[in-house]
């Protein structure tokens, strides 16, 4: 299969959204958003809060049935989605929320190896209350990746943990990308997360795409590079930030 210099297919895109309107009442929020993502990008959104992003990321999902709009939206068949809150079952055991719906025999076994992938290997019979909140994203994780989605959708995943957690699961969600080849759609307030994780960066405005970068550095980037800073830098002035602040 040809690709981009970048590795990405240069099949049909995985993601394919034209004219797309969104409102609530009176509010537009998705203002006719051209939208395209081809198979194994990895894209994350920013923009300041009521931009639209979740908006968009629920169209995806097939979860804004309650929001009036008209464009059309073009997504693969199997679509998983990882939230902020890990959404765990209670009261299910770790290995009953991974295969939660899964159908087949060998759901189990495949189960065990999806927390394998996500470092768990041995946690599957804990319940999610014995489980740290790093830990409980990496089994939403497991659960996510074990039905071999083609597109992965993912609003704030990593928002309530902690820094050193939250880096540690940026490396772990894109070690695990590069080895599934979904395509990626993650909504972060959080610049600097968008360039260590992404291809490429969209910002958000008023429902529309108001700035767009391609993040070609190499892995792993460094926050100190004078690249990332040139990055970082642009997207910020699209946010409309000007100095050092917590975009949260």
């Amino acid at each position: 299969m040809a690709a981009h210099p970048g590795g990405l297919s240069t099949a049909a895109p995985a993601v394919r959204i034209g004219g797309l309107t969104r409102a609530y009442g009176e509010r537009t929020v998705l203002d006719a958003l051209d939208l395209e993502i081809a198979p194994g990008e990895f894209v994350a959104l920013l923009g300041q809060s009521g931009s639209g992003k979740s908006t968009l990321l629920r169209a995806l999902a097939g979860l804004d049935y309650e929001v009036a709009g008209t464009g059309s939206v073009e997504v693969p068949g199997k679509v998983s989605v990882v939230f902020q809150d890990s959404r765990l079952l209670p009261w299910g055991r770790v290995l009953d929320n991974v295969v939660l719906g899964l159908e087949g025999a060998d759901a189990a076994a495949r189960g065990r190896d999806a927390l394998a992938e996500v470092g768990l290997a041995g946690r599957e019979r804990a319940w999610p209350s014995e489980l740290s909140g790093g830990e409980q994203q990496r089994v939403a994780l497991a659960r996510s990746l074990v039905r071999d989605p083609e597109l992965l959708l993912a609003d704030e995943p990593f928002g309530a943990l902690d820094a050193l957690t939250r880096i540690r699961m940026h490396a772990l969600l894109r070690r695990l990308c590069d080895r599934h080849r979904p395509a990626v759609l993650l909504v972060t307030h959080d610049v600097d997360e968008a360039i260590v994780l992404a291809d490429r960066v969209l910002v958000l405005d008023e429902g529309r795409v108001a700035a767009e970068r391609t993040i070609d550095l190499e892995s792993p980037r460094n926050s100190a590079d004078p690249r990332f800073a040139e990055v970082r830098a642009h997207l910020l002035g699209a946010l409309g930030v000007t100095g050092e602040r917590d975009l949260d």
